[in-house]
């Protein structure tokens, strides 16, 4: 059931600890339900463009940076 990736999210995990304290408090600033969120850092469900860019800005990363947090 739903999509998987092969993508582990650890520097994205890293960074939504360092900057919220927990996946919980990263989720309600950007307004989604911590399952969603966590669906998403297991590969359950996929990223779209603007999720990528909504949580990029919340988490202070750059353009030039999606690479090393998104697809890795």
């Amino acid at each position: 059931m739903g999509a998987t990736t092969p993508f582990t999210y650890n520097k994205l995990r890293g960074r939504i600890v360092e900057k919220y304290g927990s996946q919980s408090k990263f989720a309600t600033k950007i307004g989604l339900s911590n399952q969603s969120v966590s669906l998403k850092m297991r590969g359950k469900t996929e990223f779209s463009q603007t999720d990528i860019d909504e949580w990029a800005s919340a988490l202070g990363i750059g353009r030039e940076q999606y690479g090393e947090y998104f697809f890795t």
